[in-house]
């Protein structure tokens, strides 16, 4: 497959495509559903990107500057892939801190493998056989909520972080965070309403150090409720039971 050297411009190229559908990357092995997506996309207005296996698609999404709102506006990913599979490239892209959103498009629809896929930081969830129509609304709202963020900037309610470093605000007042408790809140708050495993946290966070356990995540969720909810009266990071953490979306 040839790829564009714009592929991953970062936000300016991927708000550039935004009258138009924008650019998806589809990851799909199987070559007659794999072409009639392109079509259909293409159809629709996007400029679409092919992938037929898992090493390829991180291949695209990682070799540039994936770091969060990449030049790809959106990933369309199957599971059931030759070598890597889905859930694999999800986490690993999440742990690599690339937070291109992404929509698995699946035969696999049983609730735990749609919770699996949510806790390995996928944005939305299709079972096959899925209507093209369908497809096509979900990936315009999952690329409208990553666009939606100002540069610098990352806002749930009355939470913001500032990207570019690490300050922190509930309202007007300024929360005083270590660097780590800093990214396991950027972290939940890149997916507001969404379970993530307490793997994926600290595959995000701290990536492959095999010393961090999900027991370390724990001191550091509840390090963060006390510095960030308690003070303000607020419940905000939320446990699901046998699942992970999410912090909670804005009504």
């Amino acid at each position: 497959m040839s790829t564009s050297p714009g592929l991953l411009a970062g936000v300016a190229a991927g708000r550039a495509l935004a009258s138009s559908g924008g650019r998806v990357l589809v990851v799909e092995d199987d070559e007659e559903l794999l072409a009639a997506l392109r079509r259909h996309l293409r159809e629709e207005g996007f400029h679409v990107e092919v992938a037929s296996d898992g090493e390829q698609a991180l291949a695209e999404l990682l070799g540039g500057t994936c770091a969060g709102l990449p030049g790809v506006g959106a990933v369309v990913l199957d599971l059931l892939l030759p070598g890597l599979n889905g859930r694999e490239v999800c986490h690993r892209l999440r742990a690599a801190g690339c937070w291109v959103p992404v929509l698995i498009a699946t035969a696999y629809g049983e609730l735990e493998d749609r919770l699996a896929g949510f806790g390995d930081g996928a944005d939305d969830y299709l079972v096959k056989p899925f209507s093209l129509a369908e497809l096509v609304v979900r990936l315009r709202a999952i690329m409208r909520r990553s666009s939606s963020q100002e540069p610098g900037l990352l806002s749930v309610g009355d939470l913001t972080l500032d990207l570019g470093g690490t300050r922190a605000w509930r309202g007007g007042a300024e929360l005083v965070l270590s660097r780590r408790e800093y990214d396991v809140l950027r972290t939940l708050m890149r997916r507001p309403g969404i379970v993530l495993s307490r793997n994926a946290i600290v595959a995000a966070v701290w990536g492959r150090d095999a010393s961090v356990t999900p027991n370390l995540l724990d001191q550091y969720i509840s390090r963060l409720r006390r510095k960030v909810d308690e003070p303000f009266g607020c419940s905000d990071i939320e446990t699901v039971l046998r699942v992970g953490y999410r912090i909670r979306a804005p009504h």
